[in-house]
């Protein structure tokens, strides 16, 4: 299950809308809404979870997995290493992270490509990801 940093995952691609993503993978197993609105599917086997931007039409916009077949530049990052994930990064030039700690799990973002690394006994156990922006400070929809 690749993933597309700025674009999406899988064949999710930030911009899709509810039906689209229903078209690929089902209805979801969860749906609610967060406090802003939003709405948010939840899907078991993928381990996704999708949230719909309500101010933006209920586009796609922000993706988490826990998915251990997640890959990014052909290597797996869940179960990982951080060390180890973050070399390959590195490698494919992504060098920049805020490292934020909550209680046992470390939090590595990189604004650049919007996604964020959580990692806890120094293993990668979630990816989140979100659409990221243009020129034009609006979102860059890539469907």
């Amino acid at each position: 299950m690749k993933v597309n940093l700025r674009t999406g995952v899988d064949k999710l691609l930030f911009g899709m809308k509810q039906q689209d993503v229903k078209a690929i993978y089902g209805e979801p197993d969860r749906e609610y809404k967060d406090d802003e609105e939003n709405i948010i599917y939840v899907y078991n086997k993928e381990k996704f979870r999708l949230t719909f931007y309500s101010d933006e039409d209920l586009r796609l916009g922000y993706i988490i997995s826990a998915n251990p077949d997640l890959e990014l530049f052909s290597n797996k990052i869940i179960g990982q290493k951080w060390g180890d994930v973050a070399a390959v990064l590195k490698e494919n030039k992504i060098t920049s992270f805020e490292k934020e700690p909550f209680d046992i799990t470390d939090n590595y973002f990189n604004e650049d490509n919007w996604v964020i690394f959580q990692v806890e006994f120094d293993e990668v156990d979630t990816l989140e990801l979100g659409a990221v922006f243009n020129s034009k400070d609006e979102f860059d929809w890539k469907f």
